[in-house]
């Protein structure tokens, strides 16, 4: 909505609207911003985050509470969230695995045709002993809030460094040529791989072409507003980006895709043949 440059606060009447809530991905700090500016100054505007196995949420709205730009009001009731360090202490203030200390009553109690559990226990409790492990590369912060910056698994780790892919996407919404984005950690070099490097995809707007000075604008958007190893090694155009059917954008398909590894369910994507596009790319060999 805001590149296409709408602006519901002049052309609806939202009197009546009281709360916006979203969820699906991170939502990020500039988007907060323009629904203040164009949509309604004084709506509660409510990040949550949680899962479709939980059938639950971890991160929360709360019409009472103040909203801060980027961040999740506060845990949800009756989950006993925490986010772990590597030790599996808990931090405030640091990034960390976003965890479930105590069970809660729409946990899943197993997998289907997982007899023994062992897939269901190493999806959430090998990590930490005991602890529901969900996978978000998180932070709580010192006023009570949650920043969720990205899948886990998905996180990049150039030089060591481990970077939540939606630290780089809430810098490149803000070009206007690009429509949407997928970070994955390529290993490098492809034959005796040594260390990771970001690669960025982009699927720009109709019309638009990745030329020298948008890739130029991109990585100096990143540098500026993150760190130089936020900065992708490449960025390649791209005519689509697989998602589920839930529209989540799934890097972990692209970054097998582009490892030559296979992709275990595309069941569950909605758009399967988009996979096809990352297959083999020149610019990924240099």
């Amino acid at each position: 909505m805001e590149k296409r440059d709408l602006h519901p606060a002049e052309t609806h009447d939202l009197s009546s609207l009281r709360m916006i809530l979203s969820t699906g991905s991170p939502l990020v700090a500039e988007s907060y911003d323009y629904v203040y500016e164009s949509v309604k100054r004084d709506v509660c505007l409510s990040s949550i985050s949680g899962g479709t196995d939980i059938m639950a949420a971890f991160g929360d709205a709360h019409p009472a509470l103040p909203v801060y730009r980027g961040e999740i009001q506060c845990r949800s009731l009756g989950m006993a969230v925490d986010v772990f360090d590597d030790a599996g202490q808990p931090v405030v203030g640091e990034k960390g695995e976003l965890v479930c200390t105590r069970p809660f009553p729409s946990m899943p109690l197993g997998f289907w045709n997982d007899r023994g559990g062992e897939k269901y226990r190493a999806a959430y409790f090998a990590r930490y002993p005991n602890t529901w492990c969900h996978g978000d590369w998180s932070e709580i912060t010192e006023r009570g809030t949650l920043i969720v910056y990205g899948r886990s698994d998905a996180t990049l780790n150039p030089g060591g460094v481990r970077i939540g892919t939606a630290e780089i996407y809430r810098q490149v919404e803000k070009i206007d040529e690009v429509e949407e984005s997928v970070a994955i950690g390529q290993l490098w070099p492809p034959d005796k791989p040594v260390d990771t490097r970001v690669v960025l995809f982009v699927r720009l707007r109709p019309g638009f072409t990745l030329d020298a000075a948008l890739e130029d604008r991109i990585r100096r958007r990143i540098r500026d507003h993150t760190t130089p190893r936020h900065v992708p090694a490449r960025i390649i155009q791209v005519p689509d980006i697989p998602r589920t059917k839930n529209n989540k954008v799934v890097e972990l398909a692209v970054k097998a895709v582009v490892h030559g590894m296979p992709v275990a369910n595309t069941d569950a994507l909605s758009n399967p043949e988009a996979l096809d596009l990352f297959k083999d790319l020149p610019e990924l060999a240099a």
